[in-house]
């Protein structure tokens, strides 16, 4: 059953730090769309279907990639959609976000979705990757 939509921003918010539900949410909503840029159909499928329908919408429908971007660019992908973001504080927003998604996807399809990005990804989800 996916989380309800409050419980995810919720996790999000705090995790952030934000001050207000409205970052929580635009930091979801751009970490989202780049993130199904970079997952197959299969597994993005899997990981929408955890995630609150609206959330699950932005994966599934995701910003286009050129290529897929290591977790440097993906982070200045991100700074790049929200405005007057930093690189630091765009981290910090891809961090929050990932870091809920990790919790929502699960052990399993966690390690699906880390198979498919490059190297380094595992720590913005707040997970470490085994060697």
């Amino acid at each position: 059953m996916p989380l309800r939509r409050e419980a995810f921003l919720d996790h999000v918010k705090e995790r952030g730090e934000y001050d207000i539900p409205e970052e929580a949410e635009r930091a979801a909503r751009v970490v989202l769309a780049l993130l199904g840029a970079h997952l197959a159909d299969e597994v993005r499928a899997q990981l929408a279907a955890r995630l609150p329908e609206c959330f699950a919408l932005i994966l599934l429908n995701p910003l286009q990639s050129a290529e897929p971007l290591p977790p440097e660019r993906f982070v200045r992908a991100t700074a790049a959609w929200i405005e007057g973001a930093t690189g630091q504080t765009a981290n910090w927003d891809v961090s929050a976000v990932l870091s809920t998604v990790a919790d929502t996807a699960g052990k399993d399809l966690m390690g699906q979705i880390l198979l498919q990005l490059a190297v380094g990804y595992d720590l913005l989800f707040g997970r470490l990757q085994p060697t």
